[in-house]
């Protein structure tokens, strides 16, 4: 039995370096969130739209942070502990501002080991120091499929 590649051929009847890439298979139309924003908006755009969180871009979509639901917690957790009106509190105070970024022109199978080896569940992808999308675990899983010749949304 021969080696086989990605999709399940032998080697030789497909090439294996198909340039696959992140802005294939990324996100464009994404939910955003800003600076400014009070995370109880970011809360219930999180459990509205049942995402578990997205990036912070500042007034020219440049982005500048991410928040999650981790990120939320905490400030449910601090202005407890601190006895704080949650209306109060703003992303900036709690978002993440060191974001690991992708281009949309890295290869889909090197931003799968990135997910594996940085234990993300999503990078935003930027372009010229613009956000243009975002790419999931679940948008790798998505395209793996559709690479095999299975329709998962039926």
């Amino acid at each position: 039995m021969g080696i086989k590649s990605f999709q399940g051929k032998q080697l030789g009847e497909v090439i294996v370096s198909e340039n696959i890439t992140v802005g294939d298979f990324m996100t464009e139309n994404m939910y955003k969130f800003y600076e400014g924003q009070n995370v109880i908006e970011v809360m219930e755009t999180l459990l509205r739209h049942q995402i578990s969180g997205g990036p912070v871009v500042n007034e020219h979509n440049e982005l500048i942070g991410i928040i999650s639901e981790g990120d939320c917690i905490k400030q449910i957790s601090e202005s407890r502990y601190y006895n704080q009106p949650m209306e109060n509190m703003t992303v900036e105070n709690y978002m993440i501002k060191e974001v690991e970024t992708v281009s949309p022109d890295m290869h889909l199978f090197d931003v799968a080991n990135k997910f594996l080896s940085l234990k993300k569940r999503r990078f935003p992808v930027c372009e010229h120091g613009k956000l243009i999308g975002l790419i999931s675990q679940k948008d790798v899983l998505k395209a793996a499929l559709e690479l095999q010749g299975y329709n998962w949304r039926s």
